[in-house]
């Protein structure tokens, strides 16, 4: 029974792995090839941004409660903190920039929300999709590694 209790945690956090990266390569292609972005409408784009946030949330809530241990614990957290992060900032960076055109007659305000306005900016564009690429590419690895370690238990049984 433990064993199959651990097989079908495991496959619940391979899921939500996968269906994040799913979501995650629909919300880009959105966002950088145009014949998508006239297919769909914005609202599209602040569902799928809620919905990084929460496969996000629910894949760093699974890799802590499942116990994952060693580099496959780092690189889940990174690909679900990276995929969630790319929509915050993003929302962030124009939270900043509204409160930059609502303080632009006060100059050091004005200055400081231009900042952060950049600030994320740079991390919702650059640093979050680098972190979500390297998570996913790593986990993938490593579920691999997983995988065939198990499969030469098993023929090491028989």
């Amino acid at each position: 029974m433990g064993l199959v209790a651990e097989s079908q945690k495991e496959s619940v956090l391979r899921v939500t792995f996968y269906l994040l990266v799913a979501v995650f390569i629909l919300a880009i292609s959105i966002i950088f090839i145009p014949v998508f972005r006239g297919l769909v409408s914005g609202i599209f784009m602040i569902i799928s941004g809620i919905i990084l946030v929460m496969l996000g949330s629910i894949l760093i809530g699974l890799t802590l409660v499942q116990k994952v241990e060693g580099k496959l614990k780092k690189l889940l957290i990174l690909t679900g903190v990276s995929a969630a992060g790319f929509f915050v900032f993003a929302l962030l960076h124009n939270i900043f920039y509204a409160l930059e055109q609502v303080t632009s007659h006060i100059i050091i305000l004005s200055y400081l929300m231009k900042a952060f306005e950049v600030v994320f900016f740079l991390i919702a564009i650059f640093a979050c999709p680098i972190g979500f690429f390297i998570g996913v590419i790593g986990t993938i690895v490593m579920f691999n590694k997983k995988r065939e370690i198990l499969q030469e238990n098993t023929f090491d049984k028989l």
